[in-house]
């Protein structure tokens, strides 16, 4: 029988919690085709500026303590939150403080982004790498948050790793903030900037859906620490963005995790969901995985980081565990044999498995080897959730000849595990 690879498993689970909730902007309106003659915000206005000021100051307290318990600087965002709507009501200028603040909270809505799921990882090295102890790492990870609605958001958290010994993932801060959004969309492509300055720590961001194309979701972040030509060192996240009824992909990039930018990818390829960018440059081109007809894993070369045309099958479902469907998990690893890419195939009862090949490291067109049984599989006791009989990762690390593997379990929570890179390639053919 082919041999499997070996896996060694963390303790470490991470679980939705209902109670980690950002406040994003509300607006009420009619139903599309009614008429209403004005707009609901307004006359929402106009009955809270026809309180008195003892229920005003009664309901503005309310509101207060209730968004203390998570948020910090209350007055100020609902304030904030009141100049973003400001154009659109009738003598605003002439509103109170309280009012302001007030009306700010009747357009805004607490919404537990991670309520329903936490899963579907992405891990990279963290940009600082100050303080640690000797083969000790520490990285960022980008998690798929699902809420009302089954809304997708972004969240982080934070952790350090020393190969073949602890993982440790930093306790989530109890606050978490919304980013100042501009979706102006000047220059290069921008759709929109996200500001994050507000967050104290990275586990306190958290990207939720800001343009139309994402009103149903932020899904599956595939981040990459992305060296340029020039030694330049960013960090990417392609991600899929759902609108409810059209998915396209999208590219979330960041020097820091302070301040992140929304771009959208074009050309044919972009429809594709799952893309994954290489790490570098090749030959002078971007390169990019993708899964443009929902079943084999393409191949894509651009002179263009936004611009992703044409393209190529380059695997294709080979044995049963992957003959539905195949796609990647994640960006692919530069190794000393050549690039190291994590999949996912999928199987009987839908059942969702990852796997790895190896790819030429001068020419990723050519595929070297490939793991004829799943690296991962869902468990008996790992099977059940949101959508039973999936395991899925959307990026691994590598150090030192071992794999930090997290990923995703039943579109419900998130587990961890490490690999032997030696082990891993004994077992391809």
């Amino acid at each position: 029988m082919t041999a499997r690879a070996k896996l060694n498993f963390y303790d470490r689970v991470l679980r939705p919690d209902p109670s980690r909730t950002v406040v994003r902007p509300f607006e009420p309106n009619y139903p599309r085709d009614f008429d209403g003659g004005t707009s609901r915000t307004q006359e929402t206005v106009d009955l809270i500026m026809a309180l008195d000021e003892a229920e005003l100051a009664r309901q503005l307290k309310g509101v207060t303590l209730s968004l203390d318990e998570n948020h910090r600087d209350v007055d100020a965002m609902l304030l904030r939150r009141f100049n973003e709507v400001a154009s659109g009501i009738a003598g605003a200028d002439r509103i109170n403080a309280k009012q302001r603040r007030l009306i700010g909270a009747y357009c805004s809505e607490e919404f537990a982004y991670e309520a329903a799921a936490l899963f579907n990882p992405s891990a990279v090295l963290h940009p600082d790498q100050s303080g640690l102890p000797e083969g000790t790492l520490r990285f960022v990870m980008s998690l798929r948050g699902i809420g009302e609605g089954h809304v997708s958001s972004v969240t982080f958290r934070t952790g350090t790793w020393t190969p073949g010994g602890a993982l440790l993932v930093d306790d989530p801060s109890p606050t978490s903030v919304s980013p100042l959004i501009d979706t102006c969309g000047r220059g290069e492509g921008i759709a929109a900037r996200l500001c994050c300055a507000g967050s104290r720590t990275i586990s306190e961001t958290v990207l939720f859906p800001v343009l139309p194309s994402q009103t149903q979701g932020i899904e599956d972040t595939r981040l990459v620490r992305f060296c340029d030509d020039d030694g330049s060192i960013s960090y990417h996240g392609t991600y899929t963005a759902f609108g409810g009824g059209q998915v396209r992909s999208e590219l979330l990039s960041t020097a820091d995790f302070r301040s992140f930018e929304m771009r959208v990818l074009t050309g044919q390829a972009s429809s594709g969901k799952g893309m994954a960018l290489f790490p570098r440059r090749i030959a002078g081109k971007y390169a990019m995985l993708g899964r443009q007809d929902s079943k084999n894993i393409w191949l894509h070369f651009s002179d263009e980081l936004l611009n992703w045309a044409g393209g190529a099958k380059l695997i294709t479902p080979k044995f049963p565990w992957e003959f539905v469907q195949m796609g990647n998990c994640g960006s692919p690893i530069e190794i000393d044999e050549g690039w190291l890419v994590m999949t996912h195939g999928v199987g009987t009862v839908r059942n969702y498995c990852i796997g790895a090949c190896l790819l030429d490291k001068n020419d990723p067109s050519k595929l070297l080897a490939r793991t004829p049984r799943p690296v991962l599989a869902p468990s008996p006791h790992e099977r059940d959730g949101y959508v039973p009989n999936v395991v899925y990762s959307c990026g691994v690390i590598v150090h030192d000849r071992t794999m930090l593997l997290p990923y995703g379990v039943a579109d419900s929570f998130t587990a961890f595990a490490t690999a032997s890179i030696d082990n891993l390639l004994s077992v391809m053919e």
